[in-house]
């Protein structure tokens, strides 16, 4: 059946995603799958070829196309050619972390994180799922203490896709533990700060190179008020746009789709 969901620029692109899959994954996705890890140059490959970051402002090295259906052409390419845990990492960078970094941070966060976010040379994640509390995120134990001019960040993440590649990662934590939906922040850890740690990557029953790891802050120190790491700090701001870009991404995710009666 001839669907009326793409134009011919969407189908091109598809078909230009379905050539790199078959010279850039498939030949090496079994290896990967052993390993329980894709290669880092499989998102530097994917970023020089446009498959990162399409909606990422042309100025910093995106494709400027706000449209979310290339998203959705890749995540059935992938699906097409059996590509589930290495493709996973891909899909969790272009359609759940990425929107954040566009719509929330400032100008100078931006100008940081975007270009290597399109070109994938900065891998991402986002890391809100606990051992004790799942994605409960109201729960969350993660505390992020003030301390001066800076936060203080402690807690342990589980189950965190792209955990072991990721260079840069959206944490959610309690700037106000006292409270369950208020008082959480979102900031940014990058891959060389002090007390961050990864733990084991995580072995599952499929999806296998898709690295899903543990993640551990102590007294990361280098969270400060104001600066280039916090992205979204206190009372709702930090819970609202958890809320709100995963609900985008669901509502995006099922555009396409119609009612089925009974």
């Amino acid at each position: 059946m001839k669907r009326s969901l793409y134009n011919d620029d969407h189908l091109a692109f598809g078909d230009s995603f379905r050539s790199f899959i078959a010279k850039e994954i498939t030949p090496f996705y079994a290896q990967w799958e052993k390993d329980g890890i894709a290669p880092r140059d499989m998102y530097a490959k994917a970023g020089a070829s446009g498959f990162l970051g399409m909606a990422i402002p042309e100025q910093y090295g995106g494709g400027g196309i706000k449209d979310f259906r290339f998203n959705a052409i890749i995540a059935e390419e992938l699906a097409a050619a059996g590509i589930g845990g290495a493709g996973a990492g891909i899909t969790l960078h272009n359609d759940i972390t990425t929107p954040y970094y566009m719509e929330i941070c400032t100008d100078e966060q931006k100008a940081r994180w975007l270009p290597g976010i399109a070109s994938g040379e900065l891998i991402t994640a986002i890391a809100m799922t606990e051992p004790g509390t799942g994605s409960d995120l109201a729960s969350i134990a993660s505390t992020a203490r003030k301390d001066g001019d800076r936060y203080i960040l402690n807690g342990s993440k589980t189950f965190i896709t792209n955990g072991i590649n990721s260079d840069i990662i959206i944490v959610a934590a309690k700037t106000d533990p006292t409270q369950r939906h208020t008082g959480m922040s979102l900031m940014i850890v990058e891959r060389s700060m002090v007390g961050f740690e990864r733990g084991r990557n995580l072995e599952k029953i499929g999806m296998h190179s898709q690295d899903t790891a543990e993640l551990f802050f102590n007294d990361v120190p280098h969270i400060k008020l104001g600066a280039r790491t916090l992205i979204h700090c206190d009372s709702w701001c930090g819970f609202r746009p958890l809320g709100s870009q995963l609900d985008s991404r669901l509502r995006q995710r099922t555009q396409g789709f119609r009612p089925i009666n009974f």
